[in-house]
């Protein structure tokens, strides 16, 4: 048995997908679905039982957990780069994740956790997921914190060669629909070329950057859970590791493959920077990927114009647009 904690949400469900598409169906979803349409994102999916997070770390509390897992793929957290929340964050995406990995761990239970790239700030330490780099790293909004504690902890308590964490870079793809304002601007795009035929982007507030040229790795779902699938079926496999493309692309070149995805002609348009952004904005990141490689891991990613296409043209453009 496979618990997907977050299963019903972006990376989550999605990585429920792959399970089912390899003929994994004895799934358990742990989850908060409260009144969002995250729902959604399971009715095509195959799995045994839905839980509360709530009643789930309950269950793992008075050891009344009625089933013996192999692997917790723990997905769920508020992903939000704008949560002003400290205390829902830090015991939403820390404190819960400390209680998961303290019973999977002595369990012998397989444990892959979602980190983040949003632990390396402003970028001017690098991207490198090497340990030692790690407790240097400064966030720059709650959400990273809240990630980076968790990474902390892990090293703390010398547990990094008993699971995985993933730190996630700019991703995107089908099954994102559920989240509002933090959407990839891949799905933001592709509505506005669709209701306005234009595009909407930041302009540069730095020298060094042209409007629409900061510069971002995104990586598409379909190629995160192909790893995410390797690594559980590897368990000799662990540590903290950067889930990126390991090449950084321009915001002019994504929203140009959304354009030619839809075959129209480009339109963008350049706004400034709303003032609560500008302090937490990356204007470049790109994943170091030699410590993932080095495992043997296949890293393969599809180019960015290939991955825009498939989610433009099989997923958007459909009637049923998820996985």
């Amino acid at each position: 048995m496979i618990i997907v904690t977050g299963g019903a949400g972006f990376i989550g469900s999605a990585f429920v997908w792959k399970l089912n598409s390899e003929g994994v169906h004895d799934i358990v979803i742990v989850d908060e679905l409260g009144q969002s349409d995250k729902w959604k994102n399971l009715v095509n999916r195959r799995y045994v039982e839905y839980i509360h997070k709530d009643i789930f770390l309950r269950m793992i509390r008075t050891e009344q957990v009625p089933f013996k897992p192999q692997t917790i793929v723990h997905m769920g957290a508020c992903s939000s780069t704008t949560e002003r929340n400290a205390d829902y964050l830090i015991d939403n995406n820390y404190h819960y994740t400390c209680r998961l990995a303290e019973w999977a761990i002595p369990n012998n239970i397989r444990f892959i956790y979602a980190g983040s790239a949003a632990t390396y700030g402003d970028g001017s330490q690098g991207f490198s997921d090497e340990d030692s780099v790690t407790s240097g790293l400064r966030p720059i909004n709650m959400y990273g914190y809240s990630k980076q504690l968790f990474d902390l902890w892990v090293l703390r308590n010398k547990v990094e060669s008993k699971l995985v964490g993933l730190k996630f870079f700019n991703v995107f793809g089908p099954n994102e629909y559920h989240k509002e304002d933090m959407t990839s601007v891949v799905f933001k795009a592709f509505r506005q070329v669709r209701e306005t035929d234009r595009v909407r982007l930041f302009k540069s507030c730095r020298a060094e950057y042209g409007d629409g040229e900061q510069m971002r790795d995104f990586v598409y779902i379909k190629d995160c859970v192909e790893i995410m699938w390797w690594l559980m079926e590897h368990p000799e496999v662990n540590g903290i590791f950067n889930l990126g493309t390991g090449r950084a692309r321009k915001w002019n070149d994504l929203v140009n493959a959304v354009f030619s995805a839809m075959e129209r002609k480009p339109r963008i348009e350049y706004f400034d920077m709303p003032p609560e952004v500008h302090d937490q904005y990356q204007y470049f990141t790109e994943a170091k990927m030699d410590k993932l490689r080095a495992t043997g891991c296949p890293v393969a990613f599809r180019p960015l114009e290939e991955a825009i296409h498939d989610y433009v043209v099989n997923h958007l453009q459909h009637t049923d647009p998820y996985l």
